[in-house]
């Protein structure tokens, strides 16, 4: 199981934002490379508290993660884990300010002499899916054009900030001299600029290519969750990293069933001779057709509960229930012959209504549906 963000952190779940980010840059130069050469240990607790900032610091994330815990971004590669090296270094570098050398994280390029290193941009698609694909997980195969460097481009170290990324100027003010700096603007920010361009490029050495990504989503996701997959953005040019293909969930509305959290509604309506008689009836659940068995005597408004038969957990913690409705229907329109039949009945003590303790109230119903 993986460890809690907030315990990684070191910090309570009602952490504000200042917190978390003060909590992460300790943890961080605790435990940063440069500290800790040749510490594997160390390396993990490094990327274990970047995942844990990734997440934490983002209000929507956030959310998230305290509703669905660490299955909110995991499936096939999605979320906040899966972090590299230069991920961490090209996310949050401008958190250290001159912990590291005057300028961030010394050999990765954020100060220290090394090669900045800029990530693409991310790729933001919608799926659609039925609630049979949301019960039992589904792999999707989506065609996505996202920026690749162009066969044959080549890239040079930029001479304007000598491969830096930012040009430093230092002015001399009344309070002093004072250093800025600033990303340059001749390769945007990469240290690398275009030598020699691929055939159909644009002017970074860049093309847009169509390329089938392969995703698996898990069991259990909710509408509007965003699922992430590392890498499959767009390209940077000079050999940065890539960024992230961003998967938002929508799902689409199923004829017969309506979901409610991880349980499953579905109305049934069933005659008159039916409830007095008793039958069976086939319905729909999402791992295909059941038959259900209805009493004789079945009051309208009985509830019956379907163990299991909804949605699995996101969380793990087992799957639903399928709440079936009985609705039973009362005919407009009635023959003549039909007509007598219930004026004789009007008298009958076994049509005259004698609620039992079983026959629970409408609120009884209520709150027993969402115990």
């Amino acid at each position: 199981m993986k460890e809690d963000f907030y315990d990684i952190l070191g910090v309570s779940k009602n952490a504000t934002s200042a917190e978390i980010k003060k909590a992460y840059r300790k943890k961080a130069i605790e435990y940063h490379p440069d500290k800790n050469p040749g510490d594997t240990k160390a390396e993990e607790m490094f990327k274990k508290a970047a995942e844990a900032y990734e997440v934490l610091s983002d209000p929507d994330k956030k959310a998230k993660y305290d509703q669905f815990g660490h299955q909110a971004f995991e499936g096939g590669g999605f979320g906040g884990g899966g972090m590299n090296m230069d991920d961490i270094f090209s996310q949050f570098g401008d958190i250290f300010g001159s912990a590291f050398g005057g300028g961030g994280f010394g050999g990765f390029g954020f100060g220290g002499g090394g090669q900045r290193r800029v990530k693409g941009s991310n790729l933001r698609i919608r799926v659609k899916l039925s609630l049979e694909d949301i019960a039992n997980g589904v792999d999707k195969k989506i065609k996505v054009k996202r920026k690749k460097v162009a066969a044959g481009t080549t890239y040079k170290t930029c001479g304007t900030c000598n491969g830096q990324g930012q040009v430093t100027r230092i002015q001399n003010t009344i309070l002093g001299r004072m250093q800025t700096a600033t990303t340059c603007s001749t390769c945007g920010g990469s240290g690398q600029v275009v030598d020699s361009r691929g055939s159909g490029s644009d002017s970074m050495g860049m093309m847009v290519e169509e390329e089938t990504v392969s995703i698996k989503i898990p069991a259990g996701v909710v509408d509007g969750m965003q699922l992430k997959v590392s890498g499959k953005g767009n390209e940077a040019p000079g050999g940065g990293i890539a960024g992230d293909l961003l998967v938002a969930i929508e799902e689409m509305p199923h004829e017969q069933l309506q979901r409610d959290g991880d349980n499953l509604h579905y109305d049934l309506y069933i005659s008159f001779s039916d409830a007095a008689l008793g039958t069976s009836q086939e319905i729909d659940t999402v791992s295909g057709k059941v038959r259900i068995k209805i009493e004789p005597g079945t009051q309208s408004g009985k509830i019956l509960r379907l163990r299991n038969k909804g949605i699995p957990s996101i969380n793990g913690y087992g799957s639903g229930d399928l709440l079936v409705h009985v609705n039973v229907w009362t005919p407009r329109h009635l023959s003549k012959e039909q007509k007598e039949f219930f004026q004789r009945m009007k008298t009958d003590e076994n049509f005259e209504p004698k609620p039992e303790k079983q026959d629970k109230s409408f609120f009884e119903k209520v709150k027993d549906m969402f115990s």
